[in-house]
């Protein structure tokens, strides 16, 4: 049921999905915090539409563009402003993936987080880049929401301005994904968290 064909650029190495699995290692007792209760009030949710943008994958030609050489995800069409473009689809998990560049979190709580991990399985979200050195700011969002299950998900939404045919879908990571990847490539830099002079 999960399974469709792949769409064109897709990587051997990962498994195309339409909709977010459970790690095999996900604890049941906390599947129930998947599920958008009705104590979540609306505005917090994105109500997105069942149809998708059309949107395709390209290998990044231009060697100015800091993705040179891998994929980014572009728009076939305009795409209006604020609109639902594809859900976030990828392996829905509880464990720590910090070496993941493509784990995104759902929920996290004192006693457990939740992420979705598209490194190994997923769809053509995988694929947006983070709109620095490459526009001045991004015109794509990520949303939380629900899917037809009524689990959480993220999804990528255009942003105040419409998208033009063609143009590549950014995002932002986030400042913190940044610094985490920072401290990935160089572990051995310490932080105080000490901001004052003296």
């Amino acid at each position: 049921m999960n399974q469709s064909k792949a769409p064109a650029r897709w990587p051997n190495n990962v498994e195309y999905l339409v909709q977010s699995i459970l790690d095999p290692k996900f604890p049941k007792e906390s599947r129930e915090l998947l599920v958008v209760g009705p104590d979540v009030p609306p505005s917090q949710l994105a109500g997105r539409s069942s149809q998708r943008i059309p949107v395709t994958i390209k290998i990044i030609d231009n060697p100015n563009h800091p993705a040179f050489g891998q994929r980014g995800l572009f728009a076939c069409g305009k795409i209006a402003a604020n609109s639902f473009i594809l859900p976030y689809i990828g392996e829905i998990h509880s464990d720590d993936r910090e070496d993941s560049d493509y784990d995104l979190s759902l929920h996290r709580a004192c006693e457990i987080s939740i992420g979705v991990d598209a490194s190994r399985k997923g769809n053509e979200a995988r694929f947006v880049n983070d709109f620095r050195g490459i526009q001045p700011k991004p015109n794509a969002t990520f949303r939380q929401g629900a899917d037809c299950r009524g689990w959480l998900e993220m999804s990528i939404w255009s942003g105040p301005l419409s998208i033009k045919k063609g143009e590549e879908i950014l995002v932002s990571y986030g400042k913190g994904w940044w610094k985490a990847r920072q401290a990935l490539l160089d572990p051995t830099e310490t932080k105080t968290g000490n901001t004052e002079e003296t």
